[in-house]
């Protein structure tokens, strides 16, 4: 099969003929036709998420089952399907419990074994991590599903329990922060987009944000989030990760109000300095958003389908597999698109 393989961290991925993965036992080979280009991609491409060498890079993913393993009741060869980011073990108390996204026993496609930039994609315990497709999603669009919006849609309902009416502040407005703003603003939150770059700023107007932040013109985000909702948010994202929007982050909520970190904080910068003493005296909430499990897709693909969502419109660009180590090397500079690049492999 084709896949995009890189043998050092930094050096450019190539497309090169690769050996198809085996199929295991409890799990499926998927034929990919779609998957997106991320910023954890990125991560790993780097060395800052270490993954071994050679490796295939890849983890939002979309295709139809080509082969299925012994142990795997549910699923067929033929069917269309998506798979969360993080794949739990099937058999652990926290996948039973259908919180998958914080199995001990995880494993993601394009981290602890090869990706989806390939052709085909072996995927651990299908019967625990398989999402079906609704026949009017299309591989592109189930592909911008993958860890961005995911992410960004439980995020916000699971752990900012956002209800309509709500402030809500998205700092840093890349594809998970933007995939924040669109979710936000269905659910009727007014959000205050908060980034660098006047491109992003503006898509996060597009996509439904009241309120823009362009940090380059204060001097503290959070206070500006705080003083423009007369108070604060009652829910903020950290969608960037870095000790600067995680610690604005904190700084935008109201009293009582919740932080989400969802932007990755690796290395020397995984343990930022939080105003710790607001967190106290005033109440906050923090957490830790990491994915989605595939027993919670459903109520997402159902305002997907109705329209509720459109998680297409945040796809910027559709490239060839040809394209995706560039893609990816691309993200050492900054960006210049304000959306998500999703691969396509043709059938």
């Amino acid at each position: 099969m084709r896949a995009v393989v890189f043998d050092e961290y930094g050096a450019l991925p190539t497309v090169r003929e690769t050996t198809p993965p085996e199929c295991p036992r409890d799990g499926v080979l998927v034929r990919v036709r779609a998957t997106g280009v991320c910023r954890s991609d990125w991560h790993a491409w780097k060395g800052h998420d270490p993954v071994p060498l050679p490796h295939v890079p890849g983890h939002e993913l979309a295709g139809v089952v080509e082969d299925v393993g012994p142990e795997v009741r549910h699923w067929r060869a033929g069917d269309r399907v998506t798979v969360p980011f993080v794949c739990g073990c099937g058999r652990c108390d926290y996948c039973r419990a259908g919180e998958a996204q914080v199995c001990p026993h995880q494993t993601q496609p394009g981290f602890t074994g090869p990706g989806s930039f390939a052709e085909l994609v072996a995927l651990h315990a299908a019967d625990t991590n398989l999402v079906g497709l609704p026949e009017g999603v299309d591989f592109v669009t189930a592909a911008s599903l993958g860890c961005r919006f995911a992410t960004a849609y439980r995020a916000l309902t699971a752990h900012g329990r956002i209800r309509s009416g709500d402030w809500l502040a998205v700092h840093g407005c890349g594809g998970v922060g933007l995939s924040a703003v669109m979710v936000g603003a269905a659910l009727g939150a007014r959000v205050v987009a908060v980034d660098v770059r006047t491109a992003a700023l503006a898509r996060a107007r597009d996509l439904g944000a009241e309120l823009l932040v362009d940090a380059r013109d204060v001097d503290d985000a959070g206070e500006a989030v705080h003083a423009l909702t007369g108070g604060g948010a009652q829910v903020s994202l950290d969608a960037l990760g870095s000790p600067t929007t995680a610690a604005a982050s904190v700084r935008s909520l109201r009293r009582r109000g919740r932080h989400v970190q969802v932007g990755l904080l690796l290395g020397r910068d995984s343990t930022p300095p939080l105003p710790m003493d607001r967190v106290v005296a005033q109440e906050l909430e923090i957490y830790g958003s990491h994915g989605m499990a595939a027993a919670d897709y459903p109520g997402m693909l159902a305002l997907v389908a109705d329209g509720t969502l459109r998680p297409d419109r945040l796809v910027a660009q559709v490239i060839g597999l040809e394209g995706a180590g560039e893609a990816l090397a691309a993200m050492d500079l900054p960006a210049t698109l304000a959306g998500l690049t999703v691969v396509e492999i043709p059938e």
